[in-house]
């Protein structure tokens, strides 16, 4: 079964396992297989992988042997890597257009969370540093305190967000948390299942279209 699984940077398995992940190379668990507990998982949906994302290398996957099946995501005994790239600056870029999908559910927007989109924009083209994300980033949480529409304020906080050493796992992170916000807000006027599948579908299209621009 064709699935999305997340790596670490450092492309090796969680969970004290520690194997080195490499295209073409099929890994295997032992003993009884159990959803959440033990067995090779991954998500038929993207979205849905990135919400159990450990990084921002993500890799399309087949999954075999005894699959089992749950609601956002399945194991089985065997998982291939078909491909894999460094979805970092994917998952930020994300992160700011889930932002904007919330900010553009208020009518009047608190500018300091339109600012820390912007500054989140800037910093991924090396425009503004480190600390001057991080002062927009404040900024943003500041509004989102003060918001009657918290939850829009809180997907440009999530977008703003990134550790200075962890940039790149902190990507997933931000993406994931952005795309909560954004679809929570959206489930005030439509079904939260259509705005879910929204995101993944924006997400996956960022990241096929750059599986294709790379030919990895």
């Amino acid at each position: 079964m064709l699935a999305w699984h997340f790596l670490s940077e450092d492309k090796r398995l969680g969970y004290g396992d520690g194997r080195l992940v490499e295209v073409g190379e099929t890994l295997e668990c032992e003993g009884e297989l159990a959803l959440c507990d033990n067995g090779m998982h991954g998500s038929v949906r993207l979205i849905d992988a990135l919400h159990y994302a450990s990084g921002p290398i993500v890799c399309r996957v087949e999954i075999e042997g005894d699959v089992i099946e749950g609601d956002d995501k399945l194991c089985g005994r065997r998982r291939t890597v078909l491909w894999m790239l460094d979805a970092t600056r994917i998952l930020h870029e994300f992160a700011c257009a889930c932002a904007e999908d919330a900010l553009a559910l208020v009518e009047q927007p608190d500018e300091r969370s339109v600012e820390a989109i912007e500054a989140k924009r800037k910093w991924l083209n090396g425009e503004v540093t480190d600390e001057e994300l991080a002062s927009a980033r404040a900024a943003s949480w500041a509004a989102s305190r003060s918001a009657s529409y918290a939850v829009a304020y809180s997907a440009s906080w999530a977008a703003s967000w990134a550790a200075v050493r962890s940039a790149s796992r902190a990507a997933a992170w931000a993406a994931r948390d952005a795309a909560l916000a954004a679809a929570r807000d959206a489930a005030r006027d439509a079904a939260w299942d259509a705005a879910w599948d929204k995101q993944n579908k924006r997400l996956t299209e960022m990241v096929m279209a750059e599986h294709e621009k790379e030919g990895v």
